[in-house]
């Protein structure tokens, strides 16, 4: 084997380990949108039912119950 073919045999295992550094690191990233996305979802669920639920605490008539600053002292003041 000659020092040139040394030399390109190298590099091909260099090639090789490369191809499949970039090969983990797409299927690493596709993974990661796929779980960013499905967070996203879930947030997107979240938020629509926090507004539904500050919606119907809006809606909800006073109650008949006196604000604490109404309420007269108990009568050991």
């Amino acid at each position: 084997m000659t020092q040139m073919q040394a030399q390109l045999d190298t590099a091909n295992a260099y090639i090789e380990e490369l191809q499949m550094k970039v090969a983990f690191q797409e299927h690493t990233i596709e993974a990661l949108n796929e779980a960013l996305s499905s967070q996203q979802k879930q947030l997107d669920d979240i938020a629509f039912k926090v507004r539904h639920v500050i919606d119907r605490v809006k809606s909800i008539e006073p109650s008949n119950i006196a604000k604490q600053s109404e309420e007269t002292p108990p009568p050991h003041y």
